[in-house]
């Protein structure tokens, strides 16, 4: 009963926690596109919203899970201690693994009214500087497209 009440907080725990690193989704309410022409494209590198202790954290609480389901009395504690140490080290290493920066590009267009716009974006192959191209979206979530 005991290992039963245990292994459903552990699960339980994960299931908060996963939940608490889920992003929610961005709400556009209207999408404008612009035209232009790029001007200067400077390669640039994107850093990552991953958080490295939440891997560790998650990998932790897996582990002590894992490990209360091993043995008995004293063996189980060894095996919940050693599961939450070695779940924790896997965990920040994978996360580790995730919060490396993108390659990125900062892209200078002129739109057509004359005004000067800079894009930061994931590297989009085939852009050229003096080629006509769409502005999608505005703020954070604009992105240059070919046209």
């Amino acid at each position: 009963m005991k290992m039963r009440l245990l292994s459903l907080f552990s699960a339980f725990a994960i299931a908060v926690f996963l939940t608490a690193c889920a992003v929610p989704a961005s709400q556009q309410a209207s999408v404008s596109i612009r035209q232009g022409k790029i001007e200067q494209i400077t390669p640039t590198e994107i850093p990552t919203s991953h958080h490295a202790g939440v891997g560790a954290v998650l990998g932790g609480l897996a582990g002590v899970g894992i490990g209360s389901l091993i043995g008995g009395g004293t063996g189980r504690d060894v095996a919940m201690v050693v599961g939450a140490i070695g779940g924790s080290m896997a965990g920040g290493q994978i996360a580790e693994r995730y919060s490396k920066p993108l390659e990125g590009q900062q892209i200078f267009v002129r739109v057509d009214s004359g005004v000067l716009v800079e894009v930061t974006q994931p590297v989009t192959p085939g852009l050229r500087v003096g080629q006509r191209v769409f502005i999608q979206g505005n703020g954070e979530g604009a992105r240059v497209l070919p046209q």
